[in-house]
C-alpha cells in the first residue's frame, strides 16, 4: 500500500472512529489524521501480531476493520490522557 493510500486509510479510519465513539472527542482534522494514522499502525501491528493478518490491501475489509479498531483504540487512549490534563488545571 503506498504511502497516500495509507494517509487516506488512516483519516478515514479517524473519522469513523470518530463516529462510532459516543461523546465529543478534541482535535481538528489535523488531529483526526495523525491518529488515525497511528491507530491504522496500531490496529495493523496488532491484528499482524495476533491474527497473522495481511495488512498490505487497501481495499480489504481486514485492513479496514483493524484500522478502524486500532483508531477507536488510540482515540480512547488520548482522551484519556487529554480528560485527564483537563480536569487536573
Amino acid at each position: 500500500m503506498g504511502f497516500l493510500a495509507f494517509l487516506l486509510l488512516g483519516l478515514i479510519a479517524g473519522a469513523i472512529a470518530k463516529a462510532i465513539l459516543p461523546g465529543r472527542q478534541g482535535g481538528g482534522w489535523i488531529a483526526t489524521l495523525i491518529l488515525g494514522v497511528v491507530g491504522a499502525l496500531v490496529g495493523g501491528w496488532l491484528g499482524s501480531l495476533l491474527f497473522g493478518a495481511d495488512i498490505g490491501r487497501f481495499f480489504s475489509i481486514e485492513t479496514w476493520l483493524l484500522a478502524i479498531g486500532g483508531s477507536i483504540l488510540v482515540l480512547l487512549v488520548y482522551g484519556l490522557v487529554v480528560g485527564r490534563g483537563r480536569r487536573d488545571a
